[in-house]
């Protein structure tokens, strides 16, 4: 499974040249990940009414080609990974040509929103849990 966001390139998203500033790719990922979120039927902030949130806890990026201010880009976004715990999703930023600009992973634990202790997807969201072992194994 996998969910393509589009992306209109806005002016303040830019460096002095023109290209997107490597930091809001980080952005984009988030508004990929949410978009496949919901999805799955899921919100974020259902998660966060019962108290937890679901913070990164590594993120990497690779840069192919530049994208400009005033074009389109396209977020897919999947989960690449997932084990009850840590759930690992994948990105890949298409152009408007629909050539791969950028891929990226992020890496996400849920926690308390407190105490920041650790918690199970599995216990604590087990429709997510059931949503998220199947849309993994839709991408194998």
């Amino acid at each position: 499974m996998k969910v393509t966001s589009p992306i209109k390139v806005r002016y303040q998203e830019t460096d002095q040249m023109g290209v997107v500033y490597h930091a809001n790719y980080l952005i984009w990922f988030e508004i990929g990940r949410t978009a496949f979120i919901e999805e799955l039927g899921f919100q974020y902030h259902e998660m966060e009414a019962e108290g937890v949130v679901s913070p990164v806890v590594d993120a990497s990026i690779s840069f192919k080609q530049p994208i400009r201010y005033g074009g389109d880009a396209f977020v897919e976004t999947w989960i690449e990974d997932y084990n009850g715990i840590r759930t690992t999703y994948g990105y890949r930023i298409l152009n408007d040509k629909k050539e791969v600009a950028v891929t990226g992973k992020t890496q996400h634990v849920i926690v308390d929103k407190e105490t920041f202790k650790p918690l199970s997807l599995r216990k604590k969201f087990p429709h997510w849990h059931h949503a998220y072992q199947q849309a993994l194994e839709d991408n194998q």
